[in-house]
């Protein structure tokens, strides 16, 4: 693929979510404590803010924060907290991630750190209730930040792939052009037809996500990331 730098993906392609319902469950016990309400009602509140965090993120390409679902959620209740109260709840909603944190893709520290031997590399990620910053952490934590030049997240720059200016950021900051940049990750609409988008390569991460391997547009796919490691410097051509 001739790249010059590599950017990754972060959910479904260097980590795993398994505990996304633990996470929930516990949002909805804080929120129904600050509320004063009972918790089936502050579930079915949570769930409609979640909605709406889905519905901005496709429609809109627009990332919502945890201060925006502890907002929303309020308004929905009919409900007033302290802004104490308020601040402890955004930074609950924002930070349980890293008590129940996803886990990383066998071999993903492995393909990013061999890449890095060879190019720049960068991540981009969507992000949702739990924010760039709580990422960050997690991406500290086990190993991957060290080998990353540029992290970009959409709650961050204001704007959610396939948006092009997600990728020419990263590109920018690996002093590449969008051309030269590849991108890694695991949903055709926003990943590959983003990096698409901007004239750079495409490249689908099936191992977690197969939701897309039969009909992607992507460059190659990757069913894990042994494949990746094993033809990494010919995929670079600097092998």
């Amino acid at each position: 693929m001739a790249a010059r730098a590599v950017t990754f993906d972060f959910w479904g392609t260097l980590f795993r979510d398994r505990d996304s319902d633990v996470r929930h469950a516990w949002r909805v016990r804080r929120l129904a404590e600050a509320a004063g309400v009972g918790e089936e009602i502050a579930r079915n509140c949570l769930d409609r803010v979640m909605t709406e965090f889905s519905r901005c993120h496709i429609m809109e390409q627009r990332t919502l924060t945890p201060g925006d679902a502890v907002r929303m959620a309020c308004e929905e209740l009919g409900v007033s907290i302290s802004p104490g109260a308020r601040a402890a709840l955004e930074k609950d909603f924002a930070t349980i991630i890293l008590r129940h944190p996803p886990e990383p893709v066998e071999q993903a520290l492995d393909a990013v750190r061999e890449t890095a031997r060879y190019v720049p590399v960068g991540l981009i990620s969507d992000t949702g209730i739990s924010p760039g910053a709580s990422l960050k952490i997690l991406l500290e934590r086990n190993g991957f930040a060290s080998h990353m030049k540029v992290m970009v997240f959409s709650d961050e720059i204001g704007a959610a792939k396939p948006q092009a200016v997600t990728f020419q950021a990263a590109a920018s900051a690996l002093g590449v052009a969008t051309e030269e940049l590849a991108h890694i990750g695991d949903l055709e609409p926003t990943d590959i037809a983003g990096i698409q988008s901007v004239g750079g390569t495409g490249i689908l991460f099936a191992g977690v996500n197969p939701r897309f391997r039969e009909a992607t547009t992507a460059r190659l796919v990757l069913d894990s990331w042994g494949d990746y490691l094993r033809d990494l410097p010919s995929l670079l051509n600097n092998g």
